[in-house]
Formats: C-alpha cells, structure tokens, sequence
C-alpha cells in the first residue's frame, strides 16, 4: 500500500486587500494621532473603520498525494498556484481547513529564494541548508555534487548579489535538488535557465522521482509537465477542478485556456507582460488580413501581435508556440530567428509584427497559438498560456488525387520532389 505524504482537506488561504497599511512613526506622531482620532470620527462618521474587501486565493482545495508521486499543477496566472505552493512550503498560513505533511519538504518557488544577497555561493549552499534542517555532515558529502551541478564553481566565493539571473537559478535549484527532501516543491523558475539547463534540471526532478520521493511542480510548459509528470491537478479561480492523469487534465486544460476566437486585446496597461514589454493584442487574420479562427490547409494565415516596449534590449525575442491539444508543441517562431539584418526593427512604444504561415504546413485539426515574449536566455516575459488562442484547419488536398484524407502527425507539408537522375 502506498504511503500518503501530502494530505490536503479543504484548505483555504484568504486575503484582505484594501487595507491601509501602518505607517512607521516616531511616538510623538503616534500621540498626535492618536489625540486627533475622536475628532476626526466626529467630523467625518462613515470613514471610522477603513473597509477592505476579502479575496480567496485558494479555496476548499482537497487532494492527496503518495510517496514517489510527479505531480504537475497548472492552472492561469491567478489561478492560486503559487499561493498553493508557498502554503505546502510553509511560506504561507491556513486561513481555514488543515494539511498534513511526512517528511523534509525543499523549496524553490522564486530565483534565489532564501538567498542572501552579501553571502557568497558557498555561503549560501551552507545556509540554505541549515534552513532545510541538514546536517554539517549530510551537506558536506553533497556540496561538491551541488556545485558541478550548478556550474558555479568559478564563482563560490563570489556574492551572490554579482550573480546573474541565471547563475542565481541555478545554484537555487542545484540546492534544493541536491539536499534530498522527502517532498521536491519546483515554481515556474527554470524558465530563466537555457534550454540545456532546464533539460538538466528536468533529469534531475526525474531522478528524484525515481529514489522514491515526491515532486510536486508548476509550469506553463505542458512538454515540460506531459515529460515528468503521471498526474496532473487543475487550478482555476482558486478551486481545484480537475485532477487526473497528466493526458487527461492537460488537453482539459488548453481547451479551456484558448479561446475560440480570432483574436484577444487588451485595455493599455492591462496585458501580460511587465515594464520592459507588454501584449496589446494577438490576432489569427487569413491571407486577406481579415480575423479568422478557422483556416484552409491550403491557405497562408497571419500571426499578429502588438505590444509595447518600455526598454529597448537587444535580447528581446517575440514570438509564439503553435501546440496541439494534448499539449506538445508543434513549433516556436521568434522574431529573431532569421539573420540579424533581417529582423524587423522593434521601438520603443507601440509596435506590431506579423509572422507569415505559409500555405500546406498544418494537417487538419485545431491548434493553440501562444504568444511568447522573453530576454533571450535570461527570463520570460510572456510565457505559456498567459495569451492564446486557437485555430481550426481544414485540410485542403490541393492538386494530388491521393491528399484527400488526413495524414499522420501534426503538419502535412507539400514538399518538392524531384529526379535524381540516375541511380
């Protein structure tokens, strides 16, 4: 029979939000408030109390989760995901409901999280373990493994404040992979790594997996979570709504997460992003340039997509995953995948860029577009599902007798054949 080692029952984490925080002050301030208060409450009766309105971030969330178990919890940005993890980490309190946990739970839910940043690498291995519970024997036989891991051995005696995005990520997760908690809790934050290292990272969850302990992580990449893990668990609106086999919940997920229309816009200000970049829009238009959700084979369509751009950076990258229903991904296009002289200039403010799909590419089907904005190997922007929508292709035969029906995979390109003279 299996071990249980995360019992969740009805947990719930409440907050207030639009309370007036207190402000620091010297005594004599405080008096003077203090003598100034029965006046005011005279002058003005109705602001008394200040009013604050409550918000669950999660609520009534019941699951449980065995020993050796890889569990993916997605959900959209505001689901309740992280809120879920800082409340298994013990980051975050209960407002109501109860969890029992067996075993060391290790973190790593922001870069450089319990980091500190005047301490240098080898100072921070020793003091992110001592917070962990470990003991001086325990985190000397694995230092060195966390080091080559990390790949920082430069750098050990070097702040951690000198340290870049990524050298900060992965000494973060080198840490908690290496110091063996019963429970392994990952955040989105091997986005900041390249594509090598998160491959690394995804190996090592996969083998922390197989001595028998337990993974719980949150990503936007469904390659990523479909790669590790056996169950998956649905956030939205703080609820848990589905929880099932990773195929299963995934598709579920993305088909709720696009939307079937041509395009999505957003009030200034309001799209995902942050000050360096921000969507604006992400449109589907046919080759006339007109919005369209649905699409012949046969047909170029247009990818557009708006943005403003608060910080010019030469590592900006634009671009989108196109990605099919259970959730792997057919391919990405970036704004800079062509020679440097041939990308289109991007400015500060407003801009649009539009990315040409050509004709005969895609087999029939329905398909997710999902914008992607980043600082090329240095963090996302834009990632995952924060903006997508779908699009439906009818499969057009074109010219051959023999291309009417639907052909295996994901894409059904006319390629060029010719005589290769003789053999």
């Amino acid at each position: 029979m299996s071990t249980v080692v995360l019992r969740a029952e009805n947990i719930g984490k409440k907050y207030h939000i639009g309370s007036r925080r207190e402000q620091y002050s010297t005594l004599r301030e405080a008096m003077v408030r203090a003598a100034k208060r029965p006046i005011e409450r005279i002058r003005h009766p109705g602001a008394a109390g200040h009013r604050s309105e409550e918000l669950w971030a999660l609520r009534d969330v019941s699951f449980e989760i065995e020993q050796g178990q890889s569990v993916g919890i997605i959900g959209r940005n505001g689901a309740g995901k992280s809120t879920l993890l800082k409340i298994l980490s013990s980051i975050t309190e209960l407002s109501e409901g109860r969890l029992g946990i067996l075993g060391r739970v290790g973190s790593l839910l922001e870069v450089g999280t319990g980091f500190h940043p005047e301490l240098t690498g080898r100072e921070n291995i020793w003091l992110n373990a001592a917070i962990l519970g470990m003991t001086r024997g325990e985190v000397r036989g694995r230092f060195d493994d966390i080091v080559e891991f990390a790949e920082i051995s430069r750098f050990l005696d070097t702040p951690v404040k000198r340290y870049s995005s990524g050298m900060y990520v992965r000494l973060a997760f080198a840490v908690a992979a290496h110091l063996e908690p019963e429970i392994l809790v990952v955040d989105e934050v091997l986005a900041v790594g390249d594509a090598a290292f998160q491959k690394k990272c995804l190996g090592k969850m996969e083998s922390v997996a197989d001595t028998g302990r337990t993974v719980l992580f949150v990503s936007h990449n469904m390659q990523a979570i479909r790669s590790l893990c056996t169950r998956v668990v649905l956030i939205e609106g703080g609820r848990l709504v589905k929880d099932g086999d990773t195929e299963t919940v995934v598709r579920a997920y993305l088909e709720g997460a696009a939307t079937h229309q041509s395009s999505l816009e957003w009030v200034d200000g309001e799209g995902p992003g942050d000050s360096d970049a921000r969507l604006v829009a992400l449109r589907i238009l046919d080759e006339d340039g007109e919005p369209s959700a649905t699409v012949r084979s046969g047909r170029l369509f247009l990818v557009q997509m708006d943005f403003d751009v608060g910080r010019l950076d030469d590592a900006l990258c634009v671009g989108f995953d196109v990605v099919q229903a259970d959730g792997s991904v057919v391919f990405r296009s970036y704004q800079t995948d062509s020679a440097p002289d041939d990308w289109p200039p991007i400015r500060l403010g407003r801009n649009r860029l539009e990315c040409v799909v050509p004709a005969f590419l895609f087999n029939q089907g329905m398909y997710y577009i999902m914008a992607r904005v980043s600082l090329h190997f240095i963090r996302w922007i834009v990632d995952g599902d924060t903006a997508s929508v779908a699009i439906e292709v009818h499969r057009d035969p074109g010219a051959s007798p023999y291309m009417a029906s639907k052909r295996p995979g994901a894409i059904a390109p006319i390629l060029t054949w010719r005589s290769g003279g003789d053999a």
